[in-house]
């Protein structure tokens, strides 16, 4: 049996779609995806309207008002708990065989910014990166364009460098195969 989406993690992907949707339109897509229309009723509402109180209350999203309706759209923080999101769904799993390139990403964020470096880290490991120094991370899996989204969306220009290649020297490897558990 199919598990019912969350009503959170549907406002989050249906924001995550587009910059900027009215809370009308959010209540009215959430109610297709998880409710028949027969269905609707007073406690889905209540139930809606609390996800997005919440969601508001965590700094997952932020809402805009203009003379007629009221507005949503992600904050940085609600970018990262969409990448979690879509790390964490089955359904978006990237390829796990090995096409010969190595993606080496370097992180460099500063103390001051603990909780964002905390997240970057949480979201590489969940990606399959092993940390082979402080700082630098590795993977056999094309994750990058995952990565290049992030460094985008938080304006990490020069705090994540992503580098792909098909060459390391062979002590780096080994080291990355026993991180990794893997036998080569």
């Amino acid at each position: 049996m199919l598990k019912k989406p969350s009503i959170q993690r549907t406002i989050l992907k249906t924001l995550s779609k587009k910059g900027v949707y009215s809370v009308d339109y959010i209540k009215k897509d959430v109610e297709d995806v998880i409710l028949s229309p027969s269905t609707a009723s007073n406690k889905t509402s209540y139930a809606i309207a609390r996800s997005i109180k919440n969601l508001l209350s965590d700094g997952l999203v932020e809402a805009f008002n203009s003379e007629h309706k009221q507005y949503l759209r992600l904050t940085k923080e609600g970018k990262q708990k969409i990448n979690n999101i879509a790390l964490d769904c089955e359904a978006s799993l990237v390829s796990t065989k090995w096409d010969g390139y190595w993606r080496i990403i370097l992180l460099d964020i500063p103390e001051e910014r603990k909780s964002e470096r905390e997240a970057l880290r949480y979201l590489l490991k969940k990606a399959g990166f092993a940390c082979l120094k402080n700082s630098v991370w590795i993977s056999m899996y094309p994750f990058e364009h995952l990565f290049t989204n992030i460094k985008k969306d938080l304006n990490l220009s020069t705090e994540l460098i992503i580098i792909v290649t098909d060459k390391i020297d062979e002590e780096t490897e080994k080291e990355f195969f026993t991180l990794c558990g893997i036998q080569k």
